[in-house]
């Protein structure tokens, strides 16, 4: 497995993650979408990072070096909010394209 591609995001603090699995020979990160991936860091802590696809590449959104067994709850509010500002940056370019002529 390459990583976990985010599906969804729940505000509430103990709500979904929901995720897929993401595998080696996938293809590159969907533009505005987020993937995760952890590392075990000891036999209790994790190293998780997360990855944004912009348009022409895949940068580093955040990391969380040694996070407890817990880090699904630890990254959500980053995850949340970046996903909250993609779609609104879609909203506004959406809205600032010409609209077609009235008839």
């Amino acid at each position: 497995m390459r990583g976990a591609l985010v599906q969804r995001v729940s505000a509430a603090p103990d709500g979904p993650l929901d995720v897929t699995w993401r595998t080696a020979g996938a293809p590159r990160l969907p533009h505005g979408r987020i993937l995760l991936r952890w590392e075990p860091a000891s036999p209790t802590c994790w190293d998780v990072t997360a990855h944004l696809g912009l348009a022409t590449t895949e940068v580093r959104l955040a990391s969380w070096p040694s996070a407890s067994d817990g880090w699904p709850s630890l990254i959500r509010p980053t995850l949340h909010e970046v996903t909250g500002l993609c779609a609104a940056l879609a909203t506004h370019a959406l809205n600032r394209l010409p609209r077609p002529a009235e008839v």
